[in-house]
């Protein structure tokens, strides 16, 4: 089932073809609702196999997604959070927005190395001699 297209950011737009939707009955509240009406949603994605991301998303994605990731690198979401069937399709596709929008940022910048000051140093070693006269008192005393 072909939908329109998923923009995630300005460089990233998922094709409708690559997205397919299935509707199945809800659990949950909802009365006689729940169990006529197939209102919870499934969305699924070939997440590995998609032309729209490029292979460091994937991965991210991947790694994000944990269970909700087939073998195959599909990518199924189910939304049944509403009681309607237009409300949890847009749930769906707003939460694999969030999902790609996360695996897409870029990695944090690397940790810079920094050398403890001269005044920090000197302030450990007065703590460190301080505790071992603290810990020669307790000892016995001797007989001088």
């Amino acid at each position: 089932m072909a939908s329109e297209p998923l923009e995630i950011n300005n460089r990233i737009t998922i094709a409708g073809w690559e997205l397919t939707e299935q509707f199945v009955l809800a659990g949950g509240p909802g009365g006689q609702n729940v169990n006529k009406v197939s209102t919870a949603v499934q969305l699924f994605f070939n997440l590995l196999g998609s032309p729209s991301l490029n292979d460091r998303v994937k991965q991210n994605a991947a790694k994000l997604a944990g269970k909700r990731l087939s073998k195959e690198g599909v990518l199924m979401i189910e939304a049944s959070r509403f009681r309607s069937q237009d409300r949890n399709r847009e749930d769906a596709r707003e939460r694999l927005k969030e999902l790609l929008l996360e695996a897409a940022k870029p990695p944090p910048p690397p940790r810079k190395k920094t050398k403890p000051t001269k005044g920090s140093i000197e302030r450990r070693l007065k703590a460190k001699s301080g505790r071992s006269d603290v810990k020669k008192m307790r000892g016995k005393p001797t007989g001088d």
